[in-house]
């Protein structure tokens, strides 16, 4: 039985996955945030790299990936392919489990699939410096080695609770060059204000997006990059999935369930994506795509569909999506990167027909499973995944008592080597579990701007 199932680099793809030519309606457009109007091309020139801006905007279904950014991706892809089959031994399941490990990355995690292109467009058009926010830091990891590899400058406004909780995230970013700040600061209008409410406040993405934004906006030199939710950064993830189809043709295997972790979207998006497009295409049909969750912020789970700020200050441009309100303040978990209150628009297209189905675990749950997974497979992972493992878990004990043989596919978005603060507060039992009350949803709602007509 084959364990890892690896492809050489020239089967690395030469073009992204765009799933806007393929939605089963089209996406509402995109608003400017301070008219409500549809955002145009030149709206957004003044905040991102115009390469982006056109990747944003982009309707074809395939984009070639430049010469560059193939050469620099070949630095960790094509990325492995496991099959799982420790834990599903453990399990005594009969679903077969395979995992695409994006753990490799000099990063550790999926978002240099990203941060590269991003970096390599800012370059092309003069830009000197990027600006961008950070959850649990693996976005900002990725960003500071892409900025690296361009002679960029990196400014990382890092969510403070995961500023605190992740040290060595900081440290990395760092040494690649990148200044690191923990959100909410004094340095912006935005962290400003949320600090005059709250002193002690632990941050959240939305707030950190605020104050990038307006660093970004306040210097010539100076661009945005995001780490997730835009049409451009799940288009760049697409080379997640298609490696995987290649890997599972090899193992003679198509998934019945395609399962990954869920905040922004981006990462699910990478995997889950190039095998919608056959479902979309009626190539293979069947396959049941489940995203998850932390039950401390459910935005597809419990959200509104509905217009909305992809940040705290309404500074970005107002986007359909599920949300569970701009103004929401999540809960501080270790799953840093899935504390975003808003998912991502085509994934919201998705789940509106019924072809994404979500799932919420708590922080417990997952770690419970994280540590089987560690057990088993040997591979320590960020809280974000154990989301995935979570989810695997549930699904192969389902096919047990059906008595069904289900392939199972995964998205194992980064290694936990520098999260073990959060294994450590499981394995000694002072990890707390945290779920939003229907009041603190509602209340969050009650930003939303005055677009309803529009969704």
């Amino acid at each position: 039985m084959v364990k890892q199932i690896v492809l050489s680099q020239h089967d690395m793809p030469e073009s992204w996955y765009n799933i806007v030519a393929d939605l089963p309606s089209a996406m509402p457009p995109q608003l400017h945030p301070e008219t409500l109007e549809p955002m145009t091309r030149e709206d957004m020139l003044p905040l991102l790299p115009a390469g982006i801006v056109d990747q944003e905007f982009a309707t074809e279904r395939w984009i070639e990936i430049p010469d560059r950014v193939r050469e620099l991706y070949q630095i960790w892809r094509p990325s492995p392919l496991y099959r799982a089959t420790s834990l599903e031994k453990a399990l005594g399941t009969p679903a077969k489990i395979f995992f695409k490990y994006e753990g490799v990355s000099p990063a550790g995690s999926h978002k240099p699939n990203t941060a590269i292109p991003q970096a390599y467009y800012a370059a092309q058009e003069g830009v000197k410096r990027l600006t961008s926010e950070t959850g649990a830091g693996q976005w900002g990891s990725a960003l500071a080695f892409a900025c690296a590899q361009f002679g960029l400058e990196a400014t990382v406004y890092m969510v403070r609770a995961s500023y605190n909780q992740k040290p060595y995230r900081k440290m990395l970013m760092a040494t690649w060059g990148a200044t690191v700040h923990s959100s909410p600061t004094e340095l912006t209008e935005a962290g400003r204000k949320i600090l005059a409410e709250d002193p002690n406040s632990n941050g959240s993405i939305g707030i950190a997006i605020s104050e990038a934004v307006q660093d970004a906006m306040s210097r010539e030199d100076t661009k945005f990059a995001l780490g997730s939710i835009s049409n451009n950064v799940l288009l760049h993830q697409t080379v997640i999935g298609l490696e995987a189809k290649k890997q599972l043709e090899i193992a003679g295997e198509y998934p019945d369930v395609v399962i990954g972790c869920v905040g922004g979207g981006s990462g699910y998006a990478g995997l889950a994506y190039p095998f919608l497009y056959d479902q979309l295409s009626g190539k293979r049909t069947g396959t049941k795509f489940y995203a998850v969750e932390p039950e401390a912020c459910p935005s597809l789970s419990r959200g509104q569909y509905a217009y909305d700020y992809p940040d705290t200050a309404s500074l970005g441009p107002v986007l359909p999506m599920y949300t569970l309100g701009h103004t929401f303040m999540p809960a501080p978990i270790h799953a840093g990167g899935l504390r975003h209150h808003g998912s991502s628009p085509t994934m919201g297209v998705l789940a509106q027909h019924g072809l994404i189905t979500p799932r919420t675990y708590s922080q417990n749950q997952i770690f419970d499973a994280a540590v089987q997974f560690a057990r088993t497979e040997g591979f320590v992972i960020a809280p974000e995944s154990a989301h995935s493992i979570r989810g695997v878990v549930d699904e192969a004990l389902a096919a047990k008592e059906a008595g069904e043989a289900r392939t199972i596919l995964m998205h194992v978005s980064g290694h936990g080597h520098f999260d073990m603060a959060a294994y450590d507060a499981y394995l000694a039992g002072r990890l707390e579990d945290f779920e939003p009350t229907e009041s603190e949803i509602s209340t969050a709602l009650e930003s939303l701007p005055d677009t309803k007509s529009l969704v």
